[in-house]
């Protein structure tokens, strides 16, 4: 809306941003501010433009002139916030949320803003106040219930989690996340027929949606696909990238060191010599390890974001986005070690991939990898309620046999703890061996 006294130029600038026509909105900003450099809703609105531009150092600098000539503007104190939250710099952006409550005390979307970012410093307890501030004044803002409800997953409390779910799916019945988030805290506190009738109610939903067909095939009981889908792996760990290595460090995760440690004791000493594999790189946790053994190091993974993750390291000299199974099969006799951490979890039946990672192996070459450990009952594999799939050892060995390669230790290990209980795997190595 046009405020009196305001120049025609801002009120159309400000129509095309909000309908995404960034760039002659911008063009509008800069034209009103050259007439007046002092306009604080342009230099706001300007600076907000900039950082959906990814130009956040501008975005600062522009709002941060807008509340020099407006120190009261609450809505130019969130944004900053919001521009300083998602550049990591969490002390000034929580300063900024601070005043946004000092100026407008009813500012329900400040309150939840600020709920992330003690969250993110580690303030969980009042995190969760922030949030149920911004709650009580709009019942109907979805984020501050869904930030609710993570936050309370992670505390394991999750009836409560359940119950935030809950109202993001009354507020917005088409919320994949909030189906996801609710089925999995229903698992995690046990309720497995519970997440499996969510699951179904999400699937009949939305029929296409391939993370919850995966995920009621393994809260169902019924018989399960072979391997995860494309689909799931890409759309699971896109949504998980942000988070990713927090998570997993939260978790106690050990696969990569796991395989680092097992690299130190068995093969010789790091001289940078090898072509190296990372099967299903993720978010490159395990670069630390192969770049000081590695002449050519390749990371390979489904996630375009996972892989956005790894390339930030700068550890790898090449990142492929494939799927992992296809992309060895055209890989021959390329690699002195292959390592895959936590990967092949996703796949159930391991025969094809075993055989590709043969092809992709130089004789004399290794394989490293990571599972989950498989119930006594278990002879091959079965998916599990967590959407992994756990391989009992005789299967692996016959699927290494097979593929040609001779397997050299399959080690019981703690991958990492959830619910405050280990999650057995095996620690597998084996070799190509020489003609």
């Amino acid at each position: 809306m046009k405020q009196p006294g305001e120049p025609d130029g801002f009120a159309r600038a400000l129509a095309l941003h909000r309908a995404g026509d960034l760039s002659h909105a911008g063009k509008l900003y800069q034209g009103v501010l050259a007439a007046d450099p002092d306009h604080a809703r342009a230099l706001h609105f300007l600076g907000v433009l900039h950082h959906q531009d990814g130009r956040s150092n501008l975005a600062i600098a522009s709002i941060q002139r807008a509340l020099r000539q407006a120190p009261d503007y609450a809505d130019a104190w969130n944004n900053l916030g919001n521009v300083l939250k998602e550049t990591g710099q969490l002390e000034p952006a929580l300063r900024a949320y601070l005043r946004v409550v000092e100026l407008a005390p009813g500012h329900a979307e400040a309150w939840n803003n600020l709920g992330v970012v003690l969250r993110g410093q580690g303030q969980v307890e009042e995190a969760c106040k922030a949030y149920s501030r911004a709650l009580s004044l709009d019942p109907a803002l979805v984020a501050a219930w869904r930030n609710l409800g993570n936050l309370h997953a992670r505390l394991h409390r999750f009836d409560e989690a359940i119950a935030a779910y809950l109202r993001v799916l009354q507020l917005r019945p088409d919320d994949a996340a909030a189906y996801d988030a609710l089925g999995r805290s229903l698992y995690r506190s046990g309720k497995v027929q519970q997440a499996n009738e969510v699951y179904a109610k999400w699937l009949e939903a939305d029929p296409g949606n391939s993370v919850a067909r995966h995920m009621l095939a393994a809260c169902s009981g019924a018989v399960p696909p072979l391997r995860a889908s494309d689909g799931y792996v890409r759309d699971t760990f896109d949504g998980f990238a942000v988070s990713f290595d927090q998570v997993l460090d939260q978790l106690g995760y050990r696969a990569p060191a796991l395989i680092g440690d097992w690299l130190e004791r068995t093969l010789a000493p790091a001289d940078a010599s090898l072509a190296v594999a990372d099967a299903g790189c993720g978010t490159g946790l395990c670069a630390g390890f192969l770049r000081p053994r590695a002449r050519h190091l390749v990371g390979v993974d489904l996630s375009p974001g996972m892989l956005a993750k790894a390339r930030a390291r700068q550890a790898y000299d090449q990142l492929v986005e494939a799927e992992l199974a296809s992309w060895l099969a055209g890989q021959q006799e390329a690699f002195d070690l292959i390592v895959s951490a936590d990967t092949l979890c996703y796949f159930g039946a391991l025969e094809t991939v075993m055989i590709n990672l043969g092809i992709a192996m130089k004789p004399g070459a290794h394989l490293v990898f990571t599972v989950e450990q498989a119930a006594d009952h278990v002879h091959d594999y079965q998916l599990d309620p967590s959407g992994r799939y756990s391989h009992a050892v005789g299967y692996l060995r016959g699927c290494l046999t097979a593929a040609g390669l001779h397997l050299l230790g399959a080690e019981q290990a703690e991958l990492r703890r959830e619910l405050g209980r280990p999650v057995d795997g095996l620690l597998v190595s084996a070799r190509r061996p020489r003609p």
